[in-house]
């Protein structure tokens, strides 16, 4: 099966040089590049992909915001952040905007194909540069990381699986926490995907035994 990337990065050079090494994996394909968070959005509307490799500084819309709005039209997506920054206010800011992994440009070529493999496969990854800051920022901030799958959820993802797995519905849920309903049931379809689980009773299971909420 091959997994299909779109990279985002206002470097052309970078962004040629990925797209060259990935040639030799025919496992992997780069089916579009964008050199804004715009256009990251709109091409990841437009093509779909597997996973986005998204800078984090870019013009006009970085690439937090760009993260942010793609995880929230298009769950099944997995962002990679690709940075030079390794600021705890960066790492924390992607991550709460919905990457499944972060990467810095220092990294080797190896590293990286290794961490598009892993997040298409459904799993997170982190350099271990970066691992710290958000293994730091869990109690901080609020995130969820199941060790046993690596499956981590933002703050509005443990929020919504507390509810869900309490028996209330997505309307009573986009009520109650201030979005839409459409929002809401896309946080659920990413949360069941994380767990990968595909129904409520699987994921109340799942939540009881990973401790994130009782009965």
């Amino acid at each position: 099966m091959v997994t299909k990337i779109l990279i985002a990065d206002d470097h052309e050079i970078l962004r040629e040089g990925i797209i060259s090494l990935i040639k030799e994996h025919a496992d992997i394909q780069v089916v579009g590049e964008a050199d804004n968070g715009l256009a990251a959005v709109e091409m990841t509307r437009k093509l779909r992909p597997d996973v986005v490799i998204m800078d984090v500084s870019m013009p006009g819309l970085d690439g937090i915001e760009a993260t942010r709005q793609i995880k929230s039209e298009l769950p099944e997506v997995k962002v990679l952040a690709l940075s030079v920054h390794a600021k705890r206010e960066f790492v924390l800011d992607m991550v709460r905007a919905g990457v499944s992994g972060y990467m810095l440009k220092e990294c080797a070529f190896e590293d990286l194909i290794n961490a598009i493999k892993t997040l298409a496969a459904g799993q997170s990854y982190l350099s271990p540069q970066v691992a710290s800051i958000v293994l730091n920022g869990i109690a901080k901030d609020g995130f969820q990381f199941v060790d046993c799958d690596r499956v981590m959820f933002t703050l509005r993802e443990s929020q919504v699986l507390r509810l869900l797995t309490g028996g209330e519905s997505a309307k009573q849920i986009a009520a109650e926490v201030g979005l839409s309903v459409k929002t809401v049931e896309a946080i659920r379809r990413h949360i069941m995907e994380k767990a990968a689980v595909n129904n409520l009773a699987d994921l109340t299971k799942f939540a009881v035994r990973e401790g994130l909420t009782k009965i």
